[in-house]
């Protein structure tokens, strides 16, 4: 017994040392509050308060942790290990006044508005529209870059003749930035790996931003990494690089609008194309069923429209923010009430001419992860939908906290 007295004397004394806010409060934001916390509650567990904590007894939940059964699909890092240990051991105290927030690392959810507040401060004013212009930026702390193609605010004809398209109408969209062609495995995997390559930001308006769990299969499918685009996220995800990116770089990024999609993609066109109605050129700008041999490609091998995008049409479809709803959507987009569908623009390597179109409109569907085998299912990887990719804009307009927020948690899964 003395024995014993002992270790807990150790333990609590080293629990000492143990901030709850610096060191385990962001433990559980990034690895369980998304499933077990304010917006789920898996198998009616609560982790993100003194109360919920206490009554799923912390030492079961750092059993579960050690384990490895707890967070599906990626083990804590030994330093966090040894965070969540020596706090469980001491005592596991929790300041009456913190509840957490539910995004993170392997969890998903939404991440808490003071976070976003803190992006917010940081990103800069892009300035006036006169001076508008393409740009590449490098990703902080890598040698990856990435182009974006100035956009010119205006009107347009919304909608086209297929199903879902109709009735057409007019929009107008602000200028901004859009992704000189869709984002590629070169960037996407520095978000999705960030934990596990050891990224140490010491900075938490990018650390505390949601990062994927580690995938169960290789989710390029053996189809390229290097200059191929990244595929099979889902809108949560894409939302979650947006978020991240701009924390990295102070300049703010989403998903373009299904209208700011279009208006891009036809570039002035008035046409079912962006060169005009004529189908014998696809070939000339997109991959496609009949040219692309069954897989995606190497991204800007095409022409690009006459604002400069590569790739609006064909390789792999690509997300957009708005939640999928009848024409006149509301404007400027249409917020999610649920986690399906969402609209998917442009057609893939999978799809013949007649899906490769401006104004063609796809549903997002959960049977795009019916062989995910995470159960919950993951909110991170549509393994199913391996020709669906995305791009992001750069609005000219500095969004507020609140509108940043509002874009980057759209969509976020909730239990049914």
């Amino acid at each position: 017994m003395k024995t014993l007295g002992l270790f807990f004397w150790a333990a609590a004394a080293a629990g000492a040392a143990v901030d709850f806010a610096k060191d385990v409060q962001p433990i559980l934001e990034q690895n369980c509050t998304g499933c077990h916390g304010g917006i789920r509650q898996l198998g009616g567990i609560r982790l993100d308060g003194a109360n919920g904590m206490a009554r799923a007894r912390p030492e079961a939940v750092l059993a579960s942790v050690e384990s490895g059964s707890m967070p599906p699909g990626e083990r804590l890092t030994p330093a966090e290990l040894t965070a969540l240990r020596t706090w469980v051991l001491a005592g596991a105290r929790w300041p009456e006044s913190i509840v957490i927030g539910t995004g993170g690392a392997g969890a998903g959810g939404a991440d808490n508005l003071a976070l976003v507040r803190r992006i917010r401060a940081r990103i800069g004013d892009p300035g006036p529209a006169s001076a508008m212009k393409p740009f590449s930026t490098v990703i902080p702390g890598t040698d990856v870059s990435y182009q974006m193609v100035p956009i010119p605010g205006g009107e347009f004809q919304m909608g086209g003749s297929g199903k879902g398209e109709s009735p057409v109408h007019p929009v107008r969209v602000e200028p901004f930035w859009m992704s000189a062609h869709e984002v590629t495995w070169d960037e996407y995997r520095l978000f999705m790996f960030a934990k596990q390559s050891g990224e140490t930001t010491r900075d938490d308006r990018i650390d505390g931003v949601s990062r994927p769990t580690r995938p169960y299969v290789e989710m390029s499918f053996g189809m390229g990494i290097n200059g191929f685009p990244a595929i099979s996220m889902t809108q949560h995800a894409a939302n979650k690089y947006a978020e991240w990116l701009s924390a990295k770089t102070g300049q703010y990024y989403r998903l373009p609008t299904e209208a700011e999609w279009e208006y891009a993609c036809r570039a002035g066109s008035t046409a079912k194309y962006p060169w005009g109605d004529d189908e014998s050129k696809v070939s000339e700008y997109a991959w496609y069923a009949d040219n692309a041999e069954g897989k995606y490609q190497k991204v800007a091998a095409k022409k690009p429209n006459a604002w400069g995008l590569y790739d609006m049409l064909g390789n792999v479809m690509e997300w957009t923010l708005d939640q999928y709803r009848p024409y006149p959507a509301p404007q400027p987009w249409a917020k999610s009430t649920d986690p399906y569908p969402h609209a998917v623009r442009g057609g893939s390597w999978a799809d013949g001419a007649e899906k490769c179109t401006c104004s063609a409109r796809v549903q997002s569907d959960a049977s795009w992860k019916q062989q995910d085998p995470q159960l919950p299912k993951s909110i991170w990887y549509h393994t199913d939908a391996q020709w669906l990719g995305f791009r992001l804009v750069r609005p000219l307009r500095v969004a507020s906290a609140e509108e940043m927020y509002a874009a980057w948690n759209n969509g976020v899964e909730r239990d049914r």
